[in-house]
């Protein structure tokens, strides 16, 4: 019985980090299929575009969920929440085969104000339940914060925090913040 009381004080149903971008609001939650988790991740980036353009850098989070055999990958199921509009999709990094993402490291630019160029959330990293780190392709510009809690069954779920397109001569900052959702299998 000791052992039960203890896992459920350690599940975490959610996880975040307290680095994240002042902007913007939280969008819909989305989850994977039952019996599947988050084995991989694809995220958009918009490329530096200038020192008198408007930047955005991390636009949008995709997780890749399988249900974590070989050639699962080719039969994944997407999941995102809200996405800005700038930017490509990078190709997605994979956890090595039988692992899974547990937790992850955002990297934010901090408030610059004023007629400087603000962007919110840069990059993002993960960890694998096999001890594998993967960044994302983002930008480099601020620093990465503390890691997340880790999600022991891994991650099933996404929710952004992203700021509204602002329009012409306004500061857009697209993403700010994440959430993951712990799997309860």
């Amino acid at each position: 019985m000791a052992t039960e009381a203890k896992e459920v004080l350690e599940f975490k149903p959610e996880i975040g980090v307290s680095n994240g971008g002042l902007w913007g609001a939280w969008a819909w939650q989305e989850m994977c299929p039952e019996e599947t988790y988050a084995t991989g991740f694809s995220l958009k980036v918009e490329a530096y575009r200038g020192p008198m353009d408007d930047d955005t850098a991390l636009n949008g989070i995709r997780l890749f969920c399988t249900r974590g055999g070989r050639g699962d990958k080719h039969e994944a199921h997407t999941v995102e929440s809200q996405s800005g509009p700038w930017g490509q999709w990078s190709p997605p990094s994979w956890c090595p085969e039988g692992t899974y993402l547990t937790r992850f490291s955002l990297r934010v630019e901090q408030t610059r104000r004023g007629l400087h160029d603000d962007m919110g959330a840069t990059n993002a990293r993960f960890a694998c339940s096999g001890g594998a780190h993967l960044e994302g392709r983002g930008l480099s510009w601020g620093e990465y914060g503390e890691w997340s809690p880790p999600c022991r069954k891994g991650l099933c779920g996404i929710q952004t925090k992203q700021d509204p397109v602002r329009g012409a001569l306004r500061d857009d900052t697209a993403l700010n913040d994440v959430r993951f959702f712990c799997c309860g299998r």
